[in-house]
């Protein structure tokens, strides 16, 4: 998928609202005809179309940001990686019925996706609040277990459902919340320290060196003709991180989009 794809999936979600807000305006108005020849009544019918018009303009709205991505991504070069491979990821929500998290390369191309995993298969985990995260084939190469007792812990496991550690936040910590990376032998491998007023995620290493950060605000210029909305949060990775030590620092995205929100 790509993100003028992306866009027109949102747009197409708006228009559906806006459709499906116009029926209940239509059977006041049909029962108000029919059956109570009431003026007031029909009142009740301006909520109902108010919405339908707001939803229908940004229909319009996102199918403009669509077709202008598309022409912008016509025009420029694009390759494929993996997304292991990646220095900066462009990240956007869609919070839905169904929420996912979606990470897109700066060239517009979709390099992976995190949402609720489903599978009754997933024997390891005792717990079924389990989110997995996906290529962009599809095929999820990672999954992060949830358990909320007096901290919250977010179990890590590879592709092949292997366990390769935890990412800890003790809310009970005094002033300011405690968040910590584990390994799989329990060794500390860093923490993760933000602003609690604006979103700057920093995802720091033993030395207190900083390997991945997650900023909004920051995303460069040249890529604004893709990526329409300024305030698309960027993620930054550090080249010297292995797939699994990527995989394991990245479990801060749950309790970022899918607790904390």
């Amino acid at each position: 998928m790509k993100i003028n794809e992306f866009y027109r999936g949102t747009a197409n979600i708006n228009l559906n609202g806006s459709i499906v807000a116009l029926v209940p305006a239509m059977l006041i108005a049909v029962g108000n005809l029919y059956y109570f020849q009431n003026k007031q009544i029909m009142f009740l019918t301006i909520p109902f179309v108010v919405y339908s018009f707001i939803s229908f303009q940004l229909y319009l709205f996102r199918m403009k940001q669509s077709i202008s991505i598309g022409y912008n991504m016509s025009k420029t070069h694009s390759y494929h990686q993996n997304i292991f491979d990646a220095r900066h990821l462009l990240v956007v929500f869609m919070n839905h019925q169904d929420p996912s998290l979606h990470l897109f390369f700066p060239d517009g191309h979709q390099a992976g996706m995190i949402k609720k995993y489903r599978s009754k298969g997933f024997h390891l985990l005792k717990r079924p609040r389990v989110y997995a995260f996906y290529d962009s084939h599809g095929q999820a190469f990672g999954y992060y277990n949830i358990k909320q007792q007096k901290s919250l812990k977010i179990e890590v496991y590879d592709r092949t459902k292997r366990y390769v550690g935890y990412y800890e936040i003790d809310k009970a910590a005094w002033l300011k919340k405690k968040k910590e990376i584990i390994d799989e032998t329990g060794h500390y491998l860093g923490s993760v320290e933000g602003s609690t007023i604006f979103m700057d995620e920093r995802v720091m290493n033993q030395s207190q060196e900083q390997v991945a950060r997650l900023r909004r605000g920051w995303m460069p210029i040249e890529w604004s003709g893709r990526f329409p909305e300024p305030n698309t949060p960027v993620l930054s990775l550090s080249k010297s991180l292995s797939e699994k030590d990527k995989l394991l620092r990245m479990s801060f995205l749950i309790n970022e989009y899918f607790i904390e929100r």
